[in-house]
C-alpha cells in the first residue's frame, strides 16, 4: 500500500491518499484540542492509544453487522480506511446527562436517561457545531431522509454494542459521537470511536475517563484512555 499526498488535516487526525482510489490512510497524530480548537496541546502517545483504541471499537462493531470504513491497522498510528463521502451531520446518542445536555436544559449531571437521546448537530467549528433537526438537515442538503434514518438505526445498533461491552467492564457508556459518510452506495460508520469523542465514566466512582480530563484540566488524560482501553480488552503494546 503506497502512502501518497495528504488530503486533509483535522484537529487531530491527517488523511492521506493511497494507490488505490478506494482506500485512504487514516493518522491519529498526538494533537489534542477542545472547545472548537481554542486549546491546543499535544500529549504523549495518544496517536497511538487512539488509533489501536478505534480499531478495536471498530472491529467489534464490524463483526456485530456494522458498516464500518476502517479496514486495518498498518502501524502505531495509521489505519487503512475506505473513502467515504462524508456527511456534515454528527450523530449524537447519550445514556446519561452530561456536557452540552446539561447546560442546555439544566438536566443534572449524571441522570439515566432511558430511553436514550439522539440528538443531530451541524458540523461546522466556525459555528460551533449548532443543534440542528431532520427537517434542517434535508432541507439544506445535508443528508438524505433514507440516510438520517439509517444514521439514527445504526448509532442505537452501536449503542446496544458498546454499551454492553463497557457495562461488562465497569464502564459507563455517557454519551458519545458518530459520523456516518456513503461509500458506493452505501452508508457506514466512519472517523473514529475514542475517548475523544465519547464520555467514559467509571461506573462504580464516576471518575471521568474521557476527553473531559483535558477540557477540565483534571491531568492523566492518556492514563485515563489507556484503563479503559485495557478494560475492554484493548492491547496498546
Amino acid at each position: 500500500m503506497e502512502k501518497r499526498d495528504e488530503l486533509y488535516a483535522g484537529k487531530a487526525k491527517s488523511i492521506f491518499a493511497t494507490d488505490d482510489p478506494d482506500l485512504l490512510i487514516m493518522h491519529f497524530r498526538d494533537d489534542t484540542s477542545a472547545f472548537d480548537g481554542e486549546k491546543l496541546e499535544q500529549l504523549e502517545r495518544k496517536g497511538l492509544v487512539n488509533n489501536k483504541f478505534n480499531a478495536f471499537i471498530m472491529s467489534r462493531l464490524r463483526d456485530a453487522g456494522v458498516p464500518v470504513h476502517f479496514e486495518r491497522l498498518l502501524g502505531d498510528q495509521e489505519s487503512l480506511v475506505k473513502r467515504l463521502d462524508m456527511i456534515p451531520v454528527e450523530c449524537v446518542v447519550r445514556n446519561f446527562a452530561a456536557g452540552g445536555l446539561v447546560r442546555r436544559l439544566g438536566v443534572e449531571e449524571g441522570r439515566e436517561l432511558s430511553p436514550a437521546t439522539y440528538e443531530l448537530f451541524l458540523k461546522n467549528d466556525a459555528l460551533h457545531d449548532p443543534l440542528i433537526n431532520e427537517s434542517v438537515s434535508i432541507t439544506l442538503g445535508y443528508a438524505t431522509e433514507q440516510q438520517l434514518e439509517e444514521a439514527k438505526a445504526l448509532s442505537f445498533k452501536v449503542n446496544e454494542v458498546l454499551t454492553a461491552i463497557f457495562r461488562d467492564a465497569g464502564i459507563l457508556l455517557v454519551d458519545y459521537k458518530l459520523e456516518f459518510g456513503v461509500h458506493n452506495g452505501q452508508l457506514m460508520l466512519g472517523d473514529e470511536f475514542s475517548p475523544d469523542g465519547a464520555r467514559l465514566w467509571d461506573a462504580e466512582t464516576r471518575e471521568k475517563l474521557d476527553k473531559d480530563r483535558f477540557r477540565k484540566g483534571l491531568g492523566g488524560v492518556i492514563e485515563a484512555y489507556e484503563e479503559v482501553g485495557r478494560r475492554i480488552g484493548v492491547t496498546f503494546d
